[in-house]
């Protein structure tokens, strides 16, 4: 379950690169929100009709991290392979993850993940990795690292999906300006709302439905463990669905990352779902 989520999200960041062309970054983070609350609101209705005006406000700012973070993810996956923007994001969990632990030797895991970063910032610029696409993922993982703070406080404040289906919806009517002014007509285009809405199946609503169950049947540490593959998983799709190759050097990097990651995570106390 755990692999696949991770395969269905990031397949949905492969489909959505496919939308950049017509409707822009922005268009497409704005789609993929939309159809993404539209799931969660028929799923989880009952409880998004029980949050008070206290939980609202931290569903509010829940929804502000997830259009930032959605719209830095699209705009570096439009300039950088898939797998090494998922590498540099998921600094953000990793970062969590080290920073919440009082053991001394998961420091050594952040050394790790920076000897992998910094293998990547050599091929930064001059004909290498886009600069800015590096930024903006980056930035995507910062955001990420708020959202796994913010999530836990409005999963405490209220169970349940209507807080995250609240959310998601603030995202879509966040990013409506940018995403208009971006994909104008095209954004009616049957081709591009069937493949929106696949979008917004494939990133939201399967992952979390599969790691909701799966939460349920492993460890945390293991669970952890296993979200960390993430970066590795995504140069996979990158090469296969998009022609995504990469070089020797990132290929390390991601290793490095991807351990960094398995080690940090599997001390964290409880690892935490993810919309984007």
């Amino acid at each position: 379950m755990v692999l696949g989520s991770i395969v269905s999200v990031q397949t949905g960041s492969a489909l959505a690169t496919h939308l950049f062309d017509r409707i822009g970054t922005g268009g497409a983070a704005m789609l993929r929100s939309g159809f993404g609350a539209a799931i969660l609101v028929l799923v989880g209705h009952r409880s998004l009709r029980a949050l008070r005006r206290p939980q609202l406000h931290g569903a509010v700012l829940f929804g502000l991290i997830l259009a930032a973070m959605n719209l830095c993810f699209y705009g570096a996956i439009d300039r950088i392979p898939l797998g090494v923007a998922v590498t540099l994001e998921f600094t953000g969990p990793l970062a969590v993850a080290v920073f919440g632990s009082r053991r001394r030797r998961d420091l050594l895991w952040a050394v790790l993940a920076a000897a992998g970063i910094l293998l990547l910032s050599d091929g930064f610029g001059a004909g290498g990795i886009d600069a800015l696409g590096a930024g903006l993922a980056l930035a995507a993982g910062t955001l990420w690292g708020c959202y796994i703070l913010q999530a836990d406080r409005v999963g405490a404040a209220h169970p349940g999906l209507g807080g995250l289906a609240c959310a998601t919806a603030v995202s879509a009517l966040l990013l409506t300006p940018v995403g208009v002014a971006q994909g104008g007509a095209d954004l009616l285009e049957p081709a591009v709302l069937a493949a929106a809405a696949a979008v917004g199946l494939l990133s939201a609503a399967v992952p979390y439905a599969l790691e909701l169950e799966a939460l349920r049947r492993l460890p945390n540490a293991v669970f952890g463990v296993l979200m960390s593959l993430e970066p590795g998983v995504a140069a996979l799709i990158g090469f296969l669905a998009l022609s995504q190759g990469l070089a020797a050097r990132e290929v390390v990097a991601i290793a490095l990352v991807v351990a960094a990651s398995a080690g940090a995570l599997r001390s964290a106390a409880a690892p935490t779902l993810r919309d984007g």
